[in-house]
C-alpha cells in the first residue's frame, strides 16, 4: 500500500470517490492519488460531466486521462453559432485540450492546440487551456458546406496543413511545441499520430462528441505507455511493441462513443468496463472544467496602449473609437482613444 493513498474498489454505478467498503467478487482496485505529500481525498467533484483526471495502470506501465464535457460546450458553441459539422470537431478539440491540459503539473500552466491548413473547410482552429478553463474557435469558409460528404474526412475538414501543441509552463520557465502534419481520418487520429512523431511515446485517443437537442456532451479517453508506467522514470524502453502496451490499447480502443457521451455515466463506470480485470488502477484528482475567456476591457485596453501613436490612430473606425473584437468569445470592446495614454 502507498502512504498516503485511498485504497477502494471500483463498483459499477457508484461513484468511487464516495465508495468506502469493498465489494465482494471485484477484482481492480481503484488507488486515489493525492495532490500533495499530505494525504488528502479526491475532492468532491461531479465525476460524469465537466470533468477530467488521471489513471494509472502500474502492472501494464500505461497512464493517461478520461475526461468529459457538457455545459462548459454549451458555454463555448454558444457563442458563436458555427454549422453543426464544425461544432461537432470544435466539441472534440476542446475535448481533447482537456486531456492534454491537465496533464500540465503548474496551476498556470497552458496548453494551445492550433490547426492551421488550407484547401479545407476550416483554415484555423485554435483551442487553450489554463487552470481548468477552456476556450476555442474555428475558422472556415461557409461556401464549401455545400460540397461536404455527409460523412466529411479530415482532409475534408482541414484540406493540408499542421497540427501544433504547445504547452507552457511560466514558472519553470519551460515551453514546448510540437508541430505534425495532419493525419488520420480523425481528429483522434491526428492526436495519435502527433504523439508517435513528436513525443515518440505509444498512444491511444479517443474522442466522441454528440448533440441532443440544444445541448452537448463530448468525451474523451488518452492513455500513453510510459516505463514502469510512473512519473519520473527513463523513456528510452518505450516502444510500440512492448507486450503491455497491445493489451492496454486493445482494452481502451474498445470504449464506445455512447459511454464515452453519457452524462449520465459515470467516468468511473466507464472505466471499470475497460479495465476490470486488471489487478489495479490508480486515478489523480479530478479537475473541474470550465469556459474560461481572458479578455476583458482593461486588458484590452493595456494592449492597444502599447502601440505606436501612428499605429493606434490608424485603428480608430468612423465612429471614432477603436473596436476589438475576441474571437473566442465573440465579445466586442469599444475603446475611446483617449483612454490610452501611455
Amino acid at each position: 500500500m502507498v502512504e498516503g493513498v485511498r485504497h477502494l474498489r471500483i463498483t459499477p454505478s457508484v461513484s468511487a470517490a464516495r465508495c468506502h467498503l469493498p465489494v465482494p467478487g471485484r477484482s481492480a482496485r481503484l488507488w486515489h492519488l493525492p495532490s500533495d505529500p499530505i494525504f488528502s481525498l479526491m475532492p468532491i467533484t461531479d465525476l460524469k460531466t465537466d470533468v477530467a483526471f488521471g489513471v494509472a495502470i502500474p502492472a501494464r506501465n500505461a497512464r493517461g486521462r478520461i475526461a468529459r464535457l457538457g455545459p462548459v460546450l454549451d458555454a463555448v458553441l454558444g457563442c458563436h453559432h458555427y454549422p453543426l459539422v464544425v461544432e461537432t470537431l470544435l466539441a472534440e478539440a476542446l475535448t481533447l485540450t482537456a486531456l492534454l491540459g491537465t496533464l500540465l503539473k503548474e496551476p498556470q500552466g497552458q496548453l494551445t492546440i492550433q490547426a492551421q491548413t488550407n484547401g479545407g473547410l476550416i483554415d484555423l482552429m485554435v483551442c487553450d487551456y489554463r487552470g481548468g478553463e477552456l476556450r476555442g474557435y474555428a475558422r472556415h469558409d461557409p461556401e464549401l458546406l455545400a460540397d461536404l460528404p455527409e460523412a466529411p474526412s479530415l482532409s475534408d475538414l482541414f484540406g493540408e496543413g499542421y497540427l501544433a501543441i504547445t504547452f507552457d509552463q511560466p514558472k519553470s520557465n519551460e515551453r514546448y511545441q510540437g508541430i505534425v502534419p495532419f493525419e488520420g481520418k480523425s481528429l483522434a487520429e491526428a492526436a495519435q499520430s502527433y504523439f508517435a512523431q513528436s513525443e515518440q511515446i505509444p498512444s491511444l485517443v479517443r474522442l466522441a462528441a454528440v448533440k441532443h437537442g440544444a445541448q452537448w456532451s463530448a468525451g474523451g479517453l488518452l492513455l500513453q505507455h510510459l516505463p514502469e508506467g510512473e512519473e519520473g522514470r527513463d523513456r528510452l524502453h518505450t516502444r510500440l511493441d512492448h507486450p503491455d502496451w497491445p493489451h492496454v490499447a486493445i482494452l481502451g480502443g474498445s470504449v464506445k462513443a455512447a459511454e464515452l457521451t453519457d452524462p449520465a455515466l459515470p467516468l468511473e463506470d466507464v472505466l471499470w468496463r475497460l479495465f476490470h480485470e486488471e489487478d489495479e488502477l490508480r486515478t489523480l484528482p479530478a479537475v473541474a472544467l470550465s469556459r474560461g475567456c481572458r479578455c476583458d476591457p482593461d486588458y484590452v485596453r493595456s494592449v492597444i496602449a502599447k502601440f505606436p501613436d501612428g499605429e493606434r490612430a490608424e485603428m480608430v473606425g468612423d465612429d471614432g473609437m477603436i473596436r476589438v473584437d475576441c474571437a473566442f468569445c465573440s465579445s466586442s470592446f469599444a475603446i475611446p482613444p483617449g483612454e490610452l495614454s501611455r
